[in-house]
């Protein structure tokens, strides 16, 4: 029996061994997390407002890569306050928890019996600084005192730290009273580096020390009190504002964002909430860079510009926010690689993967400042620039970014080709990069049959319908600016992919395409999701597109929740792995948009149903970058995956791009036409409107409702000389 217990311990060792950036899941929290963001900082707190109830946990006010604020627990009487109610608002302003007191004894008697005092706990972030209001009212017939603390603390981890990473040194942390309203922690970084978290509260406290703030506050019967707090940790904060300015400020940026972007509203109500909560998420990661907007990937572990991640929640988001994809394109463009170092896998042309701003990623204990180790994110990067320009008739950005469209084309034939065969290769330049570079990037996501890791260099198989998609739509703009023989040329390139990509990748075996080409061009003959990118790109021939399409929709792939990433029936199947069984919603709209592409419009519609009732389930309607592949069973919801990021920006772009996917919804700005190719609702919709939707130099309110077998779409409001087209094909 020893012996066993030690070789299991021996395989888990070695598993997290691979992976330095893997993320533990060590226990679940005793509250459920809430997470509030603006601009470069966030906040996680546990559904009572509080941070650091639950060790070991994520909670934090963290900015740019680190945790200003480590702990900050409210106590009432020297106990916990009960919980009534907690919601994050649903436009993801504030965060609002109802509390009222325990029973409070004093030699054996109840002296304040419960659910005298109502508490109403609120955060807002703005700018750096996080405001919190304290609301007091007492509900009994006498007046009360009551003893109120607030315990603080901030230990400055790394994002990494806080992930799981282990450090031997750290810097020195200081804590300063610097007024009766003020203290002041600050940490003397390893990277020179002097971090500060300062929080006011006002009124002024009793007692004010290194690690708590404390008040005696009498209420007399009805009467309400209120106390604030601000925590700033960004040093261009400047001056905090008041609770309320932050407020209004807060909503005013908020409806700035989102004032020209489209809506969707639908005869589900559970839908709607799931729309309107992803609206919300994207617009809270969306952050104002000098480049302009950027969807960060997500929270906790990705509130920052990611590559692939940027790139996909543009596209998803492309049909109702173009703006997005803008900003996408520039600040990318703006951080393209243009040397060569192995440090951080960058090569000239190269789009960013990662970046990060915490004190490993500038001590380089973690390659992140800026790392370039995606395969992926240059061909997506092409993609999301050709469909941009086809969406919006932006020339004056196709002009400016077309020398990067250059440079990452070059980079595609002359570095992610790195043998000449046609194909885009990975193998990570350091020990230090990640080991596997596609969206699936987990050390165990490509391997053989019969379960071997490939060894590389390794050729993704959406990779390549990437760069197929990219030299197609890179092509039309070549046209565009006059430039035809480009243009033929990049057209011949697609060609000539197309044919060495069926020969090498399609398996007659298992009926669908190889995950990958290993280092030594043999096949990982494994039935995955990858495979459905193949037609979200338009490489697949219509009948082996049909095969894929079919294979995805079958039990040992389909869930019940959404499209498993790896068939149930491969050798490292594993329902609750990051990428081996489980469900991803964003691989789910792509995919469906590819089968939509080809019309298997019935897929789409299971697989927009499947994704609808697993959000259903979900608390405040919101999807999370991924959920476990258990098959679905009946009175139960899906299983989560423990450590997801929620919101995570793809995820949360899922529903608009699952709407677009079965509406077959196209735009043509230079005609102002609204184009609907095989439109169909899910038996669970009566209908769909979109809202404010621009096209050219038009703006529209569409209508569509479900009628007899098919849709009818009508027009509600036009500006401008919008027109309508309905295509059959099937």
């Amino acid at each position: 029996m020893p012996a066993k217990t030690t070789a299991v311990t021996e395989l888990l060792i070695d598993t997290v061994g691979e992976s330095p950036f893997y993320i533990p899941a060590t226990g679940p929290s005793a509250r459920p997390r809430r997470t509030l963001k603006h601009g470069d900082c966030f906040a996680v707190l546990d559904s009572y407002g509080d941070i650091g109830a639950s060790q070991g946990g994520p909670d934090g006010l963290f900015f740019r890569d680190t945790r200003y604020l480590s702990r900050l627990e409210l106590m009432i009487n020297g106990t916990l306050p009960l919980l009534l109610d907690s919601t994050v608002r649903d436009d993801n302003l504030a965060l609002a928890a109802d509390l009222t007191n325990p029973d409070v004894y004093f030699d054996g008697h109840v002296v304040l019996p419960k659910d005298t005092i109502h508490m109403v706990r609120s955060v807002v972030l703005w700018k750096g600084v996080a405001h919190v209001r304290l609301g007091l009212r007492n509900h009994g017939e006498r007046p009360v005192r009551l003893g109120l603390a607030f315990i603080f603390a901030a230990d400055f981890a790394d994002l990494f730290e806080v992930r799981g990473a282990r450090r031997e040194r750290h810097g020195l942390i200081q804590t300063n009273v610097t007024s009766p309203y003020d203290v002041s922690m600050s940490c003397a970084g390893l990277d020179g580096r002097t971090r500060t978290t300062t929080i006011c509260f006002n009124p002024a406290p009793e007692t004010l020390g290194a690690t708590a703030a404390s008040w005696r506050v009498t209420l007399a019967p009805n009467q309400s009190r209120s106390l604030f707090l601000q925590v700033a940790c960004d040093p261009q904060a400047g001056k905090p504002i008041a609770f309320g300015a932050a407020m209004l400020a807060a909503h005013r940026s908020r409806r700035a964002l989102t004032r020209d972007m489209a809506s969707v509203e639908t005869s589900h109500q559970v839908l709607n909430e799931v729309l309107r909560r992803s609206m919300a998420d994207l617009a809270m990661l969306t952050t104002e860079t000098s480049e302009g907007p950027y969807p960060y990937a997500g929270i906790p572990w990705y509130s920052t510009t990611f590559g692939r991640d940027g790139i996909i929640t543009a596209i998803e988001m492309l049909w109702a926010a173009p703006s997005i994809a803008r900003g996408v394109l520039a600040r990318l463009a703006a951080l393209q690689a243009t040397e060569t170092d192995p440090v951080c896998d960058a090569e000239p042309g190269k789009i960013l993967h990662e970046m990060r701003g915490g004190e490993m990623a500038a001590l380089g204990e973690v390659p992140f400042s800026r790392y370039y180790g995606s395969n992926d994110s240059t061909p997506l990067f092409l993609v999301l620039f050709g469909l941009y320009v086809e969406r919006t008739d932006d020339l004056a950005t196709l002009r400016a970014l077309w020398p990067a469209a250059l440079a990452a084309l070059h980079w595609i034939d002359n570095y992610g080709d790195r043998d000449g065969d046609g194909f885009v290769e990975y193998a990570r330049a350091t020990e230090n990069g990640l080991t596997n570079q596609g969206w699936k990037d987990s050390h165990d996501a490509v391997f053989h049959a019969d379960g071997r890791l490939a060894e590389g260099p390794i050729a993704l198989v959406e990779v390549q319908a990437y760069v197929y998609f990219a030299k197609t739509l890179m092509a039309r703009l070549a046209r565009r600016l006059g430039l035809a023989d480009a243009g033929s040329q990049l057209d011949d390139e697609a060609t000539r992919l197309a044919t060495k990509f069926d020969e090498a990748f399609w398996c007659e075996g298992i009926g669908t395409y190889a995950l990958a080409l290993d280092g030594s061009k043999r096949r990982c003959e494994v039935r995955t999701s990858n495979a459905g990118h193949v037609l979200w790109a338009r490489l697949a021939p219509p009948d082996r597109a049909a095969r894929v399409a079919h294979d995805l929709m079958k039990p040992d792939f389909f869930s019940g929740w959404g499209i498993r990433t790896v068939a149930r029936e491969e050798r490292r199947y594993n329902p609750m792995s990051y990428h081996n069984g489980s469900v991803w919603p964003h691989d789910n709209a792509m995919i469906a948009g590819g089968m939509a592409h080809y019309g298997a419009c019935e897929a789409v519609q299971r697989v927009f149903a499947g994704i609808l009732d697993a959000a259903a389930y979900m608390e405040l309607r919101r999807l999370p970058e991924l959920y476990c592949g258990f098959r679905r069973r009946a009175g139960r919801g899906p299983t989560l995956y423990p450590v997801a990021c929620s919101p995570q920006a793809w995820a949360s772009a899922t529903p608009f791009s699952l709407v677009q996917s079965c509406l077959g919804l196209e735009l043509n700005p230079g005609t102002s036409e609204i184009r609907f190719v095989n439109p169909v609702l899910p038996p669970q919709l009566d209908w769909v409107r979109l809202r404010n939707l621009h096209v050219g130099t038009a703006t529209a309110d569409v209508l569509v409702r479900q009628l007899g077998s098919g849709v009818s779409v009508d027009f509600e409001r036009a500006l401008g000389d919008a027109q309508i087209t309905v295509k059959m094909t099937r």
